[in-house]
This record gives C-alpha cells, sequence and structure tokens, in this order.
C-alpha cells in the first residue's frame, strides 16, 4: 500500500519540498548575511544597554530559528500544497523579506528608525504567519514560537541601540 502525501514518510516529493523550504530559507539568511558582512565590529562599536546579547550568540540563535521556520513552512506546504495555503506561504514569504530587510536596513545602511519600522512590521507578520500555520497544522505554528519570541526581544534591543546612538543609526 502506498502512503498518501503528507501521511508521515519523507520520501520523494516530500523530502524534495522539505530541502526546498530549507533553501528558501537559507537564501534569504544569507542575503540577510551580506548585509551584515561587517557587523560584528559594527555591532561591537554600538552602545548597547546591558541586557544587550554578545554578538557570538546571534549566529546560532538564528541558524536554528532559520531551520524551524523552513521545516515549518514545509509542513504547511505539505499538508495543503502552495494552492491550498497561499495566504500562509504568502505571509511566510513576506516576514522573511521583512527579515532580510531589516538587516539591510540596520547593519548596511545604519537606519535605525526605519530599522525599528521594519521590525515592528516583521513582529505583525510573523504573528500573523503563526496565526494561519496554525490553522494548517499546530506543530508548523508552534515552531514560529520561538521566531516570534527572538523578534521581540530584537524589536526592543533594536529600539534600546537606536536611541542609545543617535547619530550613528
Amino acid at each position: 500500500m502506498r502512503a498518501r502525501r503528507g501521511a508521515g514518510t519523507l520520501e520523494g516529493p516530500s523530502i524534495l519540498g522539505l530541502l526546498g523550504w530549507i533553501a528558501i530559507t537559507a537564501g534569504a539568511a544569507s542575503i540577510g548575511g551580506m548585509a551584515a558582512a561587517n557587523s560584528r565590529e559594527f555591532y561591537a562599536s554600538l552602545q548597547r544597554p546591558e541586557w544587550a546579547p554578545p554578538g557570538s550568540v546571534f549566529g546560532p540563535v538564528w541558524t536554528v530559528l532559520y531551520l524551524t521556520m523552513a521545516v515549518a513552512a514545509w509542513l504547511v506546504w505539505r499538508a495543503r500544497s502552495y494552492v491550498g495555503a497561499r495566504v500562509a506561504i504568502g505571509l511566510f514569504l513576506v516576514q522573511l523579506c521583512l527579515n532580510i530587510l531589516w538587516t539591510w536596513l540596520f547593519f548596511a545602511w545604519h537606519q535605525g528608525a526605519l530599522a525599528l519600522a521594519d521590525i515592528v512590521l516583521l513582529w505583525v507578520a510573523v504573528a500573523m504567519t503563526i496565526n494561519m500555520f496554525w490553522r494548517v497544522r499546530a506543530l508548523a505554528g508552534a515552531l514560529l514560537v520561538p521566531y516570534l519570541a527572538w523578534v521581540s526581544f530584537a524589536t526592543a534591543l533594536t529600539y534600546a541601540v537606536w536611541k542609545g546612538n543617535p547619530g550613528i543609526l
């Protein structure tokens, strides 16, 4: 008996789909990474609140978050395909774009106010994506909750760093 699509197997198109979603999120991470090429030096030069993590924390955190984001998108795609989850997947792609834009605004272009506006929009987009993903598959929504928590923290950090560095950001 052949397993139906989405029935829990990791064969053929399913594993290719997972690899595709990993590639999409890795691509987003790479585009953002181009903007963050000198981020360690720039971040270290900024006045930061005492609760700000060291720069070395960001890489591992984002690696885990991007991986969970890819798995969440794959679960939704696998459950409903692009056509059946067009709005949810569209929101996911919008939040990826906002995520990329924040890195460029903050690290490459030193636009603190615009980075803050962007990350607020990112927070809304992630919250909406969680809601939409949860409706399709609860696990997919749950996988994005740590991402929303991190974006919440990053929003507060963006504000604090922007306010603490007038003339630089």
